[in-house]
């Protein structure tokens, strides 16, 4: 986890998970996790999900423009149509420029 992201814009994703084509989510899930790092800006990404089906998932951007940029790459849209027509029951996106960012971990 990388938390030197003062700065940087975060596109927070919380969604909620169905049971629904599981394989193709998780095809898509992992092309679409190379493809954003292909992408102009992009910083990294931080992601969770539990067992119930609700998952948080962070992009990290180097400014608002990569990330709309990113909002409106075609291949992302089409997969973000393909979201609401099979594997989420609901969504929500925010987007926040972070201020400041801390980080602890056990020695």
């Amino acid at each position: 986890m990388n938390d030197d992201r003062a700065g940087q814009i975060a596109v927070i994703f919380v969604s909620i998970r169905n049971d629904a084509d599981a394989a193709g989510y998780g095809e898509a899930a992992v092309a679409m996790d190379a493809l954003a790092a292909t992408q102009p800006g992009y910083r990294g990404v931080d992601s969770a999900r539990e067992a119930g089906g609700m998952g948080i998932t962070v992009s990290y951007w180097a400014d608002d423009a990569a990330a709309i940029a990113w909002r409106h790459h075609p291949e992302h849209t089409a997969i973000r149509e393909r979201g609401r027509a099979l594997w989420y029951d609901s969504y929500s996106v925010k987007v926040a420029r972070i201020e400041r960012a801390y980080q602890w971990t056990r020695a």
